[in-house]
């Protein structure tokens, strides 16, 4: 990573009461960069963003913008917005006012104001909103004006609390688009608190997924899809067959685990550090693991329990001869469509799926 616009050193909170907020956090932002803070409710995102904008002091560390210490700063002297998950738009005033606010606190001469209002209309495609009160707006207009708000003063950083939380699932599809193309239009860093990992996945350059006040991984949407590093991080992102395993064979292309009898070869890049007898816990993605009628040589045999339409694919729950239970999405077509609960399937795995090993 090139310098980072901002950092996050040893950063801890703790309330009132003793409950850690925060424990530990480490954390560079790259200039332009998309990043995303997931995790469940409670994780440490929202904290996380409340203590880089300022809102909350941390109990100890220091945040760093561009090397200098920004920790003692109150919000309103840094340079950095929040576009907040209710909007925070002023009612009494229409558009261009309350696009204008921060320019205004700021003592830019009207003209130059004007201008620059203008300029953020057009990028989130409001120009003919201008003089509309925000009560007559619907949710996605009233999101888009929240953000040119926060753009027209041009911060380099630039902090969305759930900012798609309350549109419905077609206009927030939408507005992750327009997002991403603002963030690339303006070029700035954009920092986003979510729950949905489905808009995390699809939008951010990075995710740093939370649990419990701590990063539990930093990695690109790919990265954390195909090679989670703990089995918190396996479980939360997507659906995943979390299998006990053993290792039963070890070389410089592949580990092979044995699952309840069934022989896997997990593909390695050389550097693996299991050994003969290790017990580890092997994730294979539903989409990963083919079905069929007929069984060959090395298949897992196993009965489906239940089918749950998923529009493009199938989602088959198949319980093995030894009691467990996994997931495994088929496609809609040929032979896969006749697939009913109680019939005996085959299980493969698709050659070269990303199956991450973690310690058992």
């Amino acid at each position: 990573m090139a310098d980072p616009l901002l950092s996050l050193s040893k950063i801890r909170k703790v309330f009132p009461g003793g409950l850690v907020g925060l424990d530990d956090i480490d954390l560079d932002i790259a200039p332009g960069e998309f990043l995303s803070l997931l995790g469940p409710s409670g994780c440490g995102k929202t904290t996380t963003l409340r203590v880089i904008a300022g809102f909350e002091s941390p109990t100890s560390g220091s945040v760093l913008l561009e090397g200098r210490d920004i920790t003692p700063l109150r919000p309103y002297d840094r340079p950095v917005n929040t576009v907040f998950q209710d909007y925070a738009l002023f009612p009494h005033m229409d558009v261009t006012e309350n696009i204008a606010f921060g320019l205004s606190l700021r003592k830019i001469p009207s003209a130059e104001r004007r201008k620059k209002v203008q300029a953020a209309l057009e990028m989130v495609g409001l120009p003919d909103k201008a003089e509309a009160r925000v009560g007559a707006l619907s949710g996605g207009q009233r999101q888009r004006v929240a953000l040119a708000r926060a753009i027209v003063c041009e911060p380099k950083l630039l902090l969305l609390d759930e900012p798609l939380s309350a549109l419905d699932a077609h206009l927030r599809e939408q507005m992750q688009v327009e997002l991403k193309r603002l963030q690339h239009e303006i070029g700035a860093t954009f920092v986003m608190v979510t729950h949905d990992q489905t808009e995390a996945l699809s939008i951010s350059d990075r995710i740093v997924v939370m649990n419990k006040g701590r990063i539990e991984q930093a990695a690109s949407p790919a990265e954390l899809y195909d090679r989670p590093a703990t089995r918190f991080v396996a479980g939360f992102i997507g659906t995943m067959n979390l299998l006990p395993a053993r290792v039963v064979g070890v070389s410089a292309s592949g580990v092979d685990v044995d699952v309840d009898g069934w022989t896997l070869t997990i593909p390695s890049d050389g550097a693996s550090t299991n050994r003969l007898g290790d017990d580890v816990t092997i994730g294979v993605r539903p989409e990963d693991l083919f079905v069929s009628r007929d069984a060959g040589a090395g298949d897992l045999l196993g009965t489906a329990v239940s089918v749950v339409f998923h529009g493009k694919s199938l989602r088959l729950r198949v319980e093995t001869s030894r009691g467990k239970t996994l997931s495994v999405d088929v496609p809609r077509q040929g032979e896969q469509n006749i697939v009913e609960p109680g019939a005996t399937v085959a299980l493969s795995l698709r050659p070269g799926a990303a199956c991450p090993l973690m310690a058992g």
